[in-house]
């Protein structure tokens, strides 16, 4: 159980970061085009079977964005009373609208326990999706409800660094950015906000 739970988290999340700040003051979107899909899933080959020969074309290009959408939409709604990430501040699907295309997009195609038990391992059960044109996009739906139901919502957080337009999970308790360097440059910020605001 550990494990499905953790996958869903990491699958989730690592959509979600496919908005990212483009290191220039902007953002930038690693699904733009149908190659930046198939790059996604041959880097996550366990998503789909055959993850590592898959290629996107635009349907499923269109589809992935759109779920995304909607896991962006329910991150800010988790991550309340916090602020959401600069990147969906402005653009975020209402929850409801957010909730049903997660749903839809989970219900496409069925899922079936598949047995793992290699030797010197506990055996584990994996969900595999049945072969079918949209299996990518219920796989990441049903990754994204499993996080969104399990424990590590409640650790999920926006990054609030200068830029950065990440969410992540907080691993202690005194983690406020999703990693040193942006801690650093929110550290940076608030100097030159000091001697500007003393000069």
């Amino acid at each position: 159980m550990q494990d499905s739970t953790h996958r869903d988290t990491r699958l989730a999340l690592d959509l979600a970061l496919t908005i990212r700040h483009d290191g220039h003051g902007g953002v930038a979107d690693d699904l733009g085009e149908p190659a930046g899909l198939t790059a996604w899933v041959r880097a996550h080959p366990d998503v789909v079977p055959q993850g590592a020969a898959y290629v996107a074309g635009d349907t499923e290009l269109t589809a992935v964005r759109e779920l995304r959408a909607a896991v962006r939409a329910l991150f800010a709604r988790a991550v309340r009373p916090g602020e959401p990430s600069p990147a969906d501040a402005a653009r975020l699907l209402p929850a409801p609208q957010a909730v049903e295309l997660l749903n839809t997009a989970a219900a496409r195609t069925p899922t079936v326990p598949v047995l793992r038990w290699s030797d010197g391992a506990e055996p584990a059960v994996e969900r595999r999706a049945m072969h079918g044109e949209e299996e990518l996009t219920s796989v990441l739906a049903q990754a994204a409800i499993g996080f969104l139901t399990g424990p590590d919502r409640e650790r999920l957080r926006a990054c609030h660094a200068p830029r950065c337009v990440r969410y992540f999970i907080k691993e202690h308790p005194r983690q406020e950015w999703c990693k040193p360097s942006c801690g650093n440059r929110a550290r940076v910020a608030r100097h030159h906000e000091r001697h500007k605001g003393s000069a």
